[in-house]
């Protein structure tokens, strides 16, 4: 097993889970710790780095496209104390990231896990039911509905409906922005029956964001609901997932020379791998024997 423990955080590895905990520390934004412990499956990454920096390094795990419904709605725009797949490391602890990095690495590698997108969600977004307040309003969500109640800060003409209660099957989108600059930020849902292009200052639909430090929770929101409509890469079928490299048939040539010269450098690094260490025996003679099989 590989373990990092820092202030930041802490995330352990045993070859098929990448384990994700939040930390105590004050640099830790209020969407990691609301969302708390991940368990992110080998399958869902598609590579994992280490950066290193002048006062800390930072870990970073990098997701299959469309595996997580929280990095499908925000779209790498959360902000680095809200992203729960960074791990800020302090200097002194570099040998551990990196050894840390090599574990996942040679899982990956091992597995032969692709690095392309999938056509449906391999975590299960944020746990029912979730609450957040920001801006101008509350947005909660029980597995069914969606619930939209206003502050003494909302616009009149918007407030004067009352709050808005609707139904996970009339929701065709939802939309999360943060703010930038001079512009606000938004969540908002595009229901089927009640189009609207108003900004979300006025839309009944949509909670208007300023900036403040509990935006990032109403994307928990968002990945919640996103996490049990139909996955958007569903529709492409099997040819959404990038597939790893064509085997032989059992008992067949394999299926170009091209194949074969891939397996054979697959061998060769194998055995690097065990040279070096980072293999057992046990563990070289697996995949080294599945390797054989497919040559």
């Amino acid at each position: 097993m590989a373990e990092i423990i820092q202030k930041d955080g802490t995330w352990t590895f045993d070859g098929e889970t990448v384990r994700v905990v939040p930390g105590s520390d004050k640099s830790v934004g209020a969407l990691r710790r609301s969302l708390g412990e991940l368990a992110v499956p080998l399958a869902a990454l598609a590579g994992i780095s280490y950066e290193p920096g002048r006062k800390s390094g930072r870990l970073r795990l990098r997701l299959r496209e469309g595996a997580d419904p929280l990095l499908q709605i925000t779209r790498n725009k959360l902000d680095e104390s809200s992203d729960p797949y960074r791990l800020a490391v302090e200097n002194d602890r570099t040998g551990v990231a990196e050894y840390f990095v090599d574990a996942v690495r040679n899982a990956l590698l091992l597995e032969q896990i692709p690095a392309g997108r999938v056509d449906r969600y391999l975590l299960p977004g944020p746990e029912l039911p979730v609450t957040a307040s920001a801006g101008d309003g509350t947005a909660a969500f029980d597995g069914e509905r969606i619930r939209l109640s206003w502050n003494w800060k909302t616009e009149e003409s918007k407030a004067s409906g009352g709050e808005r209660v609707f139904a996970l099957a009339d929701v065709e989108a939802v939309e999360w922005l943060p703010s930038s600059g001079l512009e606000n930020g938004a969540l908002r849902f595009d229901l089927t029956r009640t189009p609207t292009k108003a900004p979300a200052k006025y839309d009944p639909y949509s909670v208007e964001l300023w900036g403040f430090r509990k935006d990032p929770l109403m994307a928990l929101v968002a990945a919640a609901v996103v996490a049990r409509m139909p996955h958007p890469y569903a529709q492409a079928g099997p040819a959404a997932i990038t597939p790893a490299a064509p085997a032989a048939a059992p008992g067949g040539p394999p299926s170009g020379g091209s194949d074969q010269d891939a397996l054979l450098r697959r061998l060769r690094e194998l055995g690097e791998l065990r040279q070096s260490g980072i293999l057992t025996e046990e563990e070289f003679s697996t995949a080294k024997q599945a390797i054989l099989r497919q040559l």
